[in-house]
C-alpha cells in the first residue's frame, strides 16, 4: 500500500479507528467530504439507504469514479426501514470489504428530528451510541420549530456532536413549493449558531423541493428555486456554510448538473433508490415514479420479483395505503429480510441499477476525483482532526428571541423525511 494511502487511513476519525482500525475501510469525516466538494465546486451524492443493499451500489459507483460519497439514513427512516443507526455502519463496512475497499465515504445521520425538549434530551443520549457505532456526520433538524426555538434546540444538540463530525443544520421545513426559506431566516439561524461557536458545514433550506414522488395528478411538479438558493448561499458563505439540497428524487439530471453554481455542495437522494429496489417504473430523466391509473407501475424485469411485489402491495393495501401512496416506504421494514434473501442474480441486478443511477448523479454533480481530494486533504494536515479553524463573527445579543424572523410555524403535514 502506498505511503500516502497509509497516511490517509491513519487519519480517519478516531471513532472509526476505535471500531475498525484493522479494516482498510475509507470511512471519513463528513467535514472532509464537504470540504473536498467546496474545493472542487462539486456536490456530494448523499444516498439514503433504506435497504442496506443500496449501499453496495453506491460504493461501487464511488470507487469506479473516484468520488467521495455520503451514505445516510434519517432518524424517522430508522422506524420503518431495514437500516438503522446500529446496522447500517456494519453493512457499509461489509460491502466496502466485498468490493475490495477503496470507496471513500462518510456515514451521515440525516434529519435527526427535534420537535421539543424531550427530543433534545434523547438526542444527547443517542449521540453517544452514534459515535460508538462509527457515524461521522450529523444533520440536526429542528426546522419544525419557530426560528428562535430552532436556534436553541440546534445549538443544544450541536454542542454534543463531536467537532470532528460533519454538521448539517436546517431552517424551513422541506415541503415543496409554496413556502421558501428566506435570507433573513438563514442569516438569523446561521449567525446565531456562530455566536455560540457552532460552525455548520451545510444548511438545508426549503427551496421548492419535495420529499418523495411528484404526483402530477395532484398538480405537483419539481420547482426548486435556484435563485433563492443562491441568495441564501451567498449570504451565509462568510460563515463557511453552503447548501444541502434535499428532495432531489424527481429532479431532471440536467438541472442537477447546475446545482453547484448556486452554492449547493450536498445532494440528498432517497426515494429514487427505493424505486430501484422495488422495481417501480421511473422517468429516466428524473427518477420520478410513474403513476398510471392511480397506481405505481411495477416492472417485472427490475427490482424485487413480482411475487414479492404482490405480497408487498397486499401488505400496503392492508394498511389502508393507496397504490400511489408515499407510505409505501413503510414496507421497507417488514420486507427487508425477504429482499436480502433473494437469489444472488436478482440482488446483483438491483445493485447494478443502483450503481448506474449513482454514477449519473456523481458525473452530473462534478464529483469525479473528489475521493483523491479527500485523501490529499487528510494526508497533508498535521493530524487526524478535521475541525475547521473558524472564528466567532456574531454577537449573541443580535440573535435573541426578539430578533427572530418568525414567532410560529404554520400547522401542516409532517415532512420530517
Amino acid at each position: 500500500m502506498a505511503s500516502k494511502e497509509c497516511s490517509f487511513l491513519s487519519r480517519r476519525p478516531l471513532n472509526v479507528r476505535a471500531r475498525w482500525d484493522s479494516e482498510d475501510v475509507a470511512l471519513v469525516s463528513g467535514r472532509d467530504v464537504f470540504g473536498a466538494m467546496k474545493h472542487k465546486g462539486a456536490i456530494a451524492l448523499a444516498a439514503n439507504a433504506r435497504h442496506p443493499l443500496t449501499v453496495k451500489g453506491i460504493l461501487k459507483a464511488a470507487k469506479k469514479l473516484d468520488a467521495a460519497v455520503i451514505i445516510e439514513i434519517a432518524k424517522s427512516e430508522t422506524n420503518y426501514c431495514g437500516s438503522n443507526f446500529d446496522t447500517l455502519p456494519e453493512a457499509a463496512v461489509r460491502y466496502s470489504s466485498e468490493i475490495g475497499h477503496g470507496a471513500v465515504f462518510a456515514l451521515h445521520v440525516d434529519h435527526y428530528g427535534i420537535k421539543g425538549y424531550d427530543d433534545v434530551i434523547k438526542a444527547v443520549s443517542d449521540l453517544g451510541r452514534i459515535v460508538r457505532n462509527g457515524w461521522t456526520s450529523v444533520a440536526i433538524d429542528a426546522s419544525h420549530l419557530p426560528d428562535w426555538e430552532n436556534l436553541c434546540a440546534t445549538r443544544d444538540v450541536a454542542m454534543h456532536v463531536p467537532p470532528y463530525f460533519g454538521l448539517e443544520v436546517e431552517v424551513g421545513e422541506i415541503k415543496g413549493a409554496g413556502e421558501l426559506s428566506t435570507v433573513e431566516e438563514a442569516l438569523y439561524f446561521v449567525g446565531g449558531l456562530n455566536s455560540w461557536s457552532i460552525f455548520p458545514d451545510l444548511l438545508a433550506i426549503s427551496n421548492g423541493s419535495l420529499h418523495g414522488t411528484y404526483d402530477a395528478s395532484k398538480g405537483q411538479a419539481e420547482g426548486i428555486d435556484l435563485e433563492r438558493t443562491k441568495e441564501i448561499a451567498e449570504a451565509i458563505a462568510p460563515y463557511g456554510v453552503s447548501i444541502a439540497q434535499h428532495g432531489i428524487s424527481g429532479t431532471a439530471i440536467d438541472k442537477c448538473a447546475e446545482f453547484s453554481k448556486y452554492g449547493i455542495n450536498k445532494g440528498n437522494v432517497a426515494t429514487l433508490f427505493q424505486n430501484v429496489l422495488f422495481g417501480i417504473k421511473m422517468d429516466q430523466e428524473t427518477g420520478n415514479a410513474v403513476i398510471e391509473g392511480d397506481s405505481y407501475i411495477k416492472e417485472q424485469d427490475r427490482g424485487i420479483p413480482m411475487d414479492l411485489w404482490n405480497d408487498l402491495v397486499s401488505w400496503c393495501d392492508g394498511q389502508g395505503y393507496s397504490r400511489k401512496d408515499g407510505n409505501y416506504k413503510k414496507a421497507n421494514l417488514p420486507f427487508w429480510e425477504r429482499i436480502a434473501s433473494l437469489p444472488s442474480d436478482r440482488l446483483d441486478m438491483i445493485v447494478e441499477e443502483t450503481q448506474w443511477w449513482a454514477e449519473r448523479f456523481i458525473k452530473a454533480f462534478n464529483a469525479e476525483g473528489t475521493a483523491e481530494i479527500v485523501k490529499e486533504r487528510m494526508s497533508s494536515r498535521e493530524n487526524w482532526n478535521p475541525f475547521p479553524d473558524m472564528k466567532v463573527q456574531a454577537s449573541r445579543g443580535d440573535f435573541g428571541s426578539d430578533k427572530a424572523p418568525n414567532a410560529a410555524k404554520k400547522d401542516g403535514e409532517d415532512y420530517s423525511d
